[in-house]
């Protein structure tokens, strides 16, 4: 049980008398004698823990023998030297948002696993099935394999969660079993968190540690407002500044879930955004260096057909500012596919409002996936075609065109020459790579001297094979 302490310390004392109640919101209220402060978290934590799991993930990792087909040695022993197989295990949270055994947890606590177990509060464990996951938004959910009823936490909207309210965080820190620290909401909307594209947190300071990813953090009234992701730290402990996904995107995540996707899809907006700067504010009359800067816009895509300019400014999606271009993604994916948002933009002219179809990107040209084989540098390749939906799978600019590197085949011609997925083949011996029918027909004729030219990370790179 969870309590806060008896005794109340000068600082929290002066703060209460301090701070007058009109100048905090009508729903919220600081403490204002020494009983309130003595209250108890432990009847919300009683409602709402048993919907907090624990993710036991487990994955069969193959560790190659470095003597593996060296004749020499396996002649020595007399006998193949096989490589050798490994279990590991890794250690996370859940949280369960169906009654029938939906849980919400952490794309990178799963990923990889062969096998996938959950622990409720009470002890009971079942074996799961993932229904979906995705690695760009870092989330997962997976399907408890059992018949009963499961406890539920509610979720909030996590647009209402302001700085400084009260939150529990609960989870399995370094796998001790379910723990539950307390904190409040320390700052919204923070982005550079992970190495994904998903760029929108709720910064909290309470205490998250390893084994706590996939929990619940949850407001007063017992309902999720995020899932507790990353934590700030230089040891790996909490040094009290940690990070949840909103609410409001694990309810379009869950929802996609349920609605059987096989994919989690985001609205394709055919344009390229940076952040705002202190010139850029000023040049358009903003008060502040925040929003989404527009630097380049796909010809035919929505934001070309809504109006969009390079140049222009967006603030704000369906009235709720945009802090940076991570925020405007953010609340275009919340918003909704098959939907309609309204943008307001800043221009050098003054503001104007824009209307935006959300819809997923189009796979304008047939992907066409095809493994390269044959006696060349480019075997083990596996190369499709691009269009706007594959380049947003790849994560890569949606106005690509050509061919791109989808897979690379381990120990092949292509990997030993350090081809890397996402890289578009350009051309080959000056002709133009435009389909991978039309590069399977190139290396039909083997020239004996290859010249190709690729484009990797935005640069171009010119590589010479025999």
């Amino acid at each position: 049980m969870l309590t806060m302490p008896k005794c109340v310390t000068t600082g929290f004392l002066a703060l209460a008398l301090l701070m007058p109640v009109a100048a905090v919101a009508q729903d919220k209220v600081v403490p204002q004698s020494r009983q309130e402060m003595q209250l108890s978290f432990s009847p919300l934590v009683k409602q709402t823990a048993g919907a907090v799991v624990n993710v036991y993930a487990e994955r069969v990792v193959q560790r190659l023998n470095p003597f593996a087909g060296d004749p020499f040695f396996e002649q020595f022993f007399g006998q193949r030297m096989p490589n050798r197989s490994e279990k590991q295990s890794s250690l996370g949270s859940g949280v369960i948002l169906a009654a029938d055994g939906l849980v919400v947890t952490n794309n990178h606590v799963i990923e990889g696993a062969d096998d996938i177990k959950i622990a409720l509060a009470d002890g009971r464990e079942f074996p799961c099935d993932v229904v979906l996951k995705d690695e760009s938004v870092d989330l997962a959910v997976l399907r408890i394999k059992s018949k009963e009823h499961f406890p539920v936490l509610p979720v909030a909207d996590s647009d209402r969660v302001e700085v400084g309210d009260l939150v529990l965080a609960i989870g399995n820190p370094f796998g001790v079993g379910q723990t539950v620290t307390s904190g409040i909401v320390s700052a919204l909307a923070r982005n550079q968190i992970t190495t994904g594209d998903f760029g929108f947190f709720i910064q909290t300071d309470a205490s998250i540690n390893p084994g706590n990813s996939g929990g619940a953090l949850m407001n007063m009234n017992g309902e999720l407002i995020g899932i507790n992701t990353a934590i700030f730290s230089r040891g790996g402990g909490s040094n009290g500044i940690g990070f949840a996904i909103p609410a409001n995107l694990v309810k379009v995540f869950l929802a996609a879930a349920s609605e059987g996707k096989t994919s989690f899809e985001r609205p394709f907006v055919g344009a390229s955004f940076d952040a705002v700067n202190s010139d850029v504010a000023e040049a358009l009359g903003l008060k502040t260096a925040r929003g989404a800067l527009v630097t380049r816009v796909v010809e035919g895509g929505p934001a070309d057909k809504a109006g969009l300019k390079p140049g222009e400014v967006v603030t704000a999606v369906n009235g709720i500012s945009v802090e940076h271009p991570d925020a405007l993604g953010y609340r275009l994916t919340t918003a909704g596919l098959g939907r309609q948002a309204v943008l307001t933009v800043q221009t050098a002219d003054g503001q104007r409002q824009v209307n935006l179809a959300l819809n997923t990107a189009p796979e304008t040209t047939p992907r066409d996936e095809r493994l390269i084989e044959g006696r060349n540098p480019f075997a083990g390749l596996r190369v499709a075609n691009l269009s706007p939906k594959l380049a947003t799978e790849l994560r890569i600019p949606a106005e690509k065109t050509g061919v791109v590197v989808t897979d690379v085949t381990r120990n092949s011609p292509a990997a030993r020459l350090g081809f890397e997925p996402k890289d578009i083949l350009i051309s080959l011996n000056g002709t133009a790579v435009t389909s991978t029918k039309g590069m399977e027909t190139m290396l039909d004729d083997d020239p004996g001297f290859w010249r190709v030219e690729i484009e990797r990370g935005g640069q171009r790179i010119r590589q010479f094979f025999r």
